[in-house]
């Protein structure tokens, strides 16, 4: 069998993998959070009418879905990583381990970091802690996620020497220190993007899928095996969340799951030196990010708005369609785009 035979499979089987173990806890994360009452409370009615009544049959929904992404691919790093430790190198099992210091060390421990703030936040929104019983305030969320951020900037600038960015169709560029602000801006708008897109059963899933598989394929492309896999473990836990997300959803992602894949999936961009591209692959989320912003300026500028509500999935709640309706045509789009931007990303090599 050759190498690229054996990494394909690596990829495919750990997937696999991932998708079962996830599966077979998942019946006891659904017990824990019940007897914990980790139950979803609703902005208040006067903060936001058209969202609160829109979502009102959505109050007490489990929330803190994320934890089995997490856990599923931070136990199955650690545990194949320390079978590579103890059985001889050329042993099947030993040659599944994708914990690697220069590919999957950094996103790991982003994902498990941020996956603790949030889970944190998911907390106190289920008990009511926090300014009007809902969690944490956005300032002190910006500055945990950004400090997260500069820590991976600093990786990556002094640990890795890496200040390369790519200019798609350009050629490849070295920006010195301005490489920290832009690691910095990318990872923490892909947190928030990602973030905003969590709103209706299983559009943050559906959307997160497409654009890790479109990395896994680059990753992959680009000879980075073990950070394909570690994409393709992601998949897998994130198949086994979209079975109880989908409408109607067993639990929510939360911010444990949406801003800690956010922050993973940006933090892969800058491995794979294609974040200019993340948009493209990431197309969702920057929609909803956009129409945010786009009513925060008509509203507090213009003084008219221009969405019913916002995020875009919410005005178009409000509008009449049904929500599988707008979730399943995301995920249309989001698999077209991903479709697209893994092969701008192949083609620009090419070229």
């Amino acid at each position: 069998m050759t190498l690229e035979s054996f990494e394909i499979v690596r990829v495919l089987l750990l997937s696999a993998v991932a998708f079962v173990v996830a599966f077979a806890w998942a019946p006891l994360l659904v017990r824990l959070l019940r007897k914990w009452k980790m139950g979803k409370s609703i902005r208040a009615l006067a903060d936001a009418p058209i969202f609160a009544k829109l979502h009102e049959k959505k109050i007490g929904t489990l929330t803190m879905g994320g934890l089995l992404i997490w856990w599923t691919v931070l136990v199955m790093a650690v545990v194949l990583y320390y079978l590579s430790q103890f059985l001889p190198t050329d042993s099947i099992l030993s040659r599944l381990n994708f914990l690697t210091r220069s590919e999957t060390l950094l996103p790991l421990g982003a994902l498990v970091a941020s996956a603790i703030v949030g889970f944190v936040d998911d907390f106190f929104n289920a008990r009511g802690i926090g300014p009007k019983g809902g969690g944490l305030r956005m300032r002190h969320r910006l500055l945990i996620y950004t400090a997260i951020a500069v820590i991976g900037a600093w990786w990556f600038h002094v640990k890795l020497d890496w200040d390369l960015l790519q200019i798609p169709f350009v050629g490849d560029f070295n920006i010195g220190l301005w490489y920290v602000p832009f690691f910095i801006l990318v990872i923490v708008a892909t947190a928030f993007s990602v973030n905003e897109a969590d709103g209706l059963d299983g559009l943050a899933g559906g959307s997160l899928l497409t654009s890790f598989g479109a990395f896994a394929v680059i990753a992959f492309a680009q000879g980075r095996y073990d950070l394909a896999v570690f994409c393709g473990v992601i998949l897998g836990a994130l198949l086994t969340f979209l079975w109880f997300n989908i409408h109607p959803a067993t639990f929510f992602m939360g911010d444990t799951g949406a801003m800690s894949l956010g922050v993973t999936l940006g933090i892969v961009a800058m491995l794979t030196n294609t974040a200019l591209f993340l948009p493209i692959i990431g197309i969702i989320f920057v929609i909803e990010s956009l129409s945010v912003l786009a009513q925060w300026f008509s509203r507090g500028v213009l003084k008219l708005r221009l969405f019913r509500s916002s995020p875009l999935h919410h005005h178009l709640e409000a509008v009449g369609w049904h929500e599988p309706q707008i979730v399943m045509r995301s995920w249309v789009i989001s698999m077209v785009a991903a479709a697209v931007g893994a092969s701008l990303v192949l083609l620009d090599v090419l070229i």
